[in-house]
């Protein structure tokens, strides 16, 4: 039995289903919060800056990146900030 859960997100406007551990969902969530931002159109910009990686895979990476600079810098920061040195 996988302990990764199935949700549905729209990204550019077409509905796809991504596959995360419960903590790395609601760590994406937290982020949206923080920044403001739709998880759809998070998830975009992610996709658009992915190079040869999933995209789940390039969405754990800028979870762990973004957290990272967080607690260095004590605080959040816009998105476009974090996707190139996540990504």
């Amino acid at each position: 039995m996988s302990t990764l859960v199935n949700r549905n997100i729209t990204l550019k406007g077409r509905r796809t289903s991504l596959r995360l551990e419960p903590d790395m969902w609601e760590a994406l969530f937290e982020i949206c919060v923080r920044e403001n931002c739709p998880i759809g159109e998070l998830c975009t910009q992610i996709d658009e800056a992915k190079e040869d990686s999933s995209l789940t895979a390039a969405i754990r990476v800028y979870i762990l990146i973004y957290f990272r600079n967080a607690a260095v810098s004590g605080q959040s920061g816009d998105v476009e900030t974090f996707l190139g040195e996540a990504i």
